[in-house]
């Protein structure tokens, strides 16, 4: 989670815009189904968004803490009465059975970055604590997540272009905003995220890959579930 903070609020003002209630869904049942598996108890969701996975856990008795870099998901989570911080997880004191990193959080740093997210990670679990995890694949990149999409609302317009080249997906997101009579506003950000093959996770460190396994999130085999376990 390296990305500051004022580089995730435009898109999480727009992020309804995306049409990725259902993926998330799914991806939110796979976690679940995961984290049961293995009788966690207490679960810290890194990169929680609007605490979707948290609602979900509390379902199932499982005590989870959510961070998050954007001030607007976090307060949003906060505002269905979750437990939700805005804090880096360098900056996470607690300790927990598991922590998960939903959709693309891993995608969003260098392979530098992660390596030191990897390690902040190991220290906030118990031992033998698990942390999972999805990625994108290369064939997730360039042909699902590459390309072009409009979507508007009655508050704005959104336009969305990405471009996959040297492994690196870089978005940019252009939202005109309605504002007073006929006038717009126009914000713009570009993203990037990154692509690890499967060796970079393969590496010794404090977490070791036990498990990995391919999901079709838009397309066959566009995105890996990983599970890590502490050393």
């Amino acid at each position: 989670m390296s990305n500051k903070r004022s580089d995730l609020e435009l898109y999480a003002r727009v992020e309804h815009l995306l049409g990725i209630e259902e993926s998330t869904q799914f991806l939110h049942d796979s976690y679940a189904q995961t984290l049961e598996a293995y009788d966690v108890k207490t679960v810290l969701d890194i990169g929680c968004g609007r605490g979707g996975l948290m609602e979900q856990l509390a379902l199932d008795n499982i005590q989870a803490k959510g961070i998050d870099l954007s001030e607007v998901m976090v307060d949003e989570a906060k505002a269905k009465g979750l437990n939700a911080e805005c804090i880096d997880v360098a900056d996470e004191e607690g300790k927990f059975d598991a922590a998960v990193a939903v959709f693309d959080v891993l995608n969003f740093m260098d392979a530098d970055a992660l390596e030191t997210f990897l390690d902040n990670v190991a220290k906030v679990l118990k031992p033998k604590g698990l942390f999972i995890a999805d990625i994108n694949t290369k064939y997730g990149f360039s042909a699902v997540a590459e390309g072009t999409m409009n979507a508007e609302d009655k508050d704005g317009f959104l336009s969305v272009d990405a471009v996959f080249d040297e492994n690196e997906l870089r978005t940019i997101f252009t939202y005109f905003e309605k504002g007073e009579k006929t006038c717009y506003t126009k914000e713009q950000q570009m993203i990037t995220q990154y692509f690890h093959p499967l060796a970079f996770f393969r590496r010794k460190r404090a977490l070791r890959l036990i498990k990995h396994e391919k999901i079709s999130l838009y397309d066959t085999n566009d995105k890996a579930l990983l599970v890590f376990t502490l050393k």
